[in-house]
Parts: C-alpha cells; structure tokens; sequence
C-alpha cells in the first residue's frame, strides 16, 4: 500500500488499482473512493463519494462514519471514519477541535491501526488534545495533518521529527509498533 499527503487533511491510500482519496485540497486529485470529513448540511454524495456517517462498502473496503454532533451544524456536518482495508484499519479524524466524544472513540480500535488527524491548535485540535486521543487510542502508525511545525505534538510523544516523500507498507509492516509518528511531505 502506498500513502501520499497533499495538504492540510488529503491523503491518498493506494493498493494495487484501488485508491482511496480523502480530503483532497482540490479537484484535480481522483480516487475511486473519495470520503470527505467535512461537508455542507446539503452536500449530494454520489456512488463514489462519501461525506456522511453510514456504513459502506466499495469493493474491497469497509467504510464505517460516525458524526460528530457536538462539532455539527445546521450547515456543516462532521464525520470521522474508520476504514478496514486489506487487513489493516484506518482511522481518519478529519477537522476535529476536540477529543471526540467516548462513544465515537469507543468504535475506533482494532489491530493494524493508523490514526490520521490535526495536530496544529488554532481552530482544529491542539497538540496536546492530538496526543491525549493517540494515547487513548493506542494506534501502531500516527500520521498527523493540518501542521506547520510539529514539534509539540512529536515531544508529547517522546519522538523526533523524520519527514518522509511517502509511505509504502503492508499489513505485516505493523508489528511491534506503538504510536509511531510519521510525518509526510506534501506532494
């Protein structure tokens, strides 16, 4: 599987021909799969693009959202999703500005598990909100977004800033790992 970040919250996960695009910054970018964490109370989702909580399923991935109501509007609902996908699970927690609520985390564990989510403060999560959920959630692999400088969010943590052009794993590539950060370049 291949991994690529392309900014603020867009990531590509690519096995084989499927790819799975979430957040894009922008329109040029395609996947087969697009989930979007953040969408308007009136966004028309279409076979190929998922912007609410549900259960789906698109050939081989399994995709469950949960909304996030205390970070939800009239205009603007939240969603965070895991994703099962070739023996692994993904956790994506798009714009959050809080740890989400016990009942969402609660849904959010498994082996094999790469949490992405904001480390940046401001409107979105701070550091050390960001490190509190990747201690209660106790992921393998930890790929933070929407960041300038990460050093915070990495010295909670215990671990030194290596950025990397893209992450190319397996499945078996997780063992023996706890809360490893990695940190990507936009591409």
């Amino acid at each position: 599987m291949v991994l690529n970040y392309y900014g603020e919250g867009g990531f590509r996960l690519q096995s084989g021909d499927l790819s799975l695009l979430i957040d894009p910054p922008n329109n040029r970018l395609k996947g087969d799969v697009v989930l979007r964490t953040s969408v308007s109370s009136d966004f028309v989702p279409s076979r190929d693009e998922i912007g609410f909580p549900g259960e789906y399923e698109f050939k081989k991935i399994e995709i469950t959202g949960w909304q996030i109501l205390s970070e939800t509007t009239e205009k603007l609902v939240k969603t965070v999703y895991l994703v099962k996908w070739d023996e692994m699970n993904f956790v994506f927690l798009g714009k959050i500005t809080k740890v989400p609520p016990i009942e969402v985390m609660e849904n959010l564990d498994g082996s094999r598990m790469m949490v992405f989510l904001p480390i940046s403060g401001g409107e979105l999560i701070s550091a050390k909100e960001a490190a509190e959920v990747v201690k209660q959630l106790e992921p393998d692999v930890v790929v933070p977004s929407f960041y300038q400088d990460p050093k915070d969010f990495l010295k909670l943590l215990g671990q030194e800033p290596k950025f990397q052009e893209k992450l190319v794993f397996k499945s078996k590539d997780f063992e023996n790992k706890k809360n490893e950060v990695v940190l990507l370049k936009v591409s």
